[in-house]
């Protein structure tokens, strides 16, 4: 895997992933910068979420639920000092769909927290305290 960031002016740059995805990253107009991009922590923070989130609906496709809408709310802590890593990041996802199996969305959640989403076990492994929870709604016609 391949990415690179480039620097345009102040506190902005343009990071391309090598699949050829473009995202501007800016800081506040405190940093320096314009706010006219996402801060880094918060590309850490949406990465973690599309991740699980990835897992989350391909391990209930495969399962044969129909789902018709997943979002993940997700909520951060971060450390008062320098470093200012991540120290609590939660998970939160509402799946939504036509009689969905309760055990079936928290085994997807469990599944992808504990074996498949790389960022949440890589964030896990660095002292993250990473939690999960999960509602279901019924879609609504």
């Amino acid at each position: 895997m391949k990415a690179s960031v480039r620097w345009i002016e102040d506190a902005m740059f343009l990071a391309e992933s090598g699949s050829g995805h473009t995202v501007v990253v800016d800081g506040p107009p405190s940093g320096g910068g314009r706010n006219i991009g996402m801060r880094p922590m918060e590309l850490v923070l949406l990465g973690v979420g599309s991740c699980a989130s990835f897992d989350v609906m391909a391990i209930l496709k495969k399962g044969r639920q129909a789902v018709t809408d997943c979002v993940a709310h997700l909520e951060a802590e971060r450390a008062d000092g320098i470093p200012s890593v991540f120290t609590r990041i939660h998970i939160h996802f509402v799946v939504t769909g036509t009689g969905l199996k309760e055990a079936q969305v928290r085994r997807a959640v469990e599944l992808s927290a504990e074996k498949y989403c790389s960022a949440s076990i890589m964030l896990g492994r660095g002292g993250v305290d990473l939690t999960h929870s999960f509602e279901i709604q019924e879609h609504q016609n």
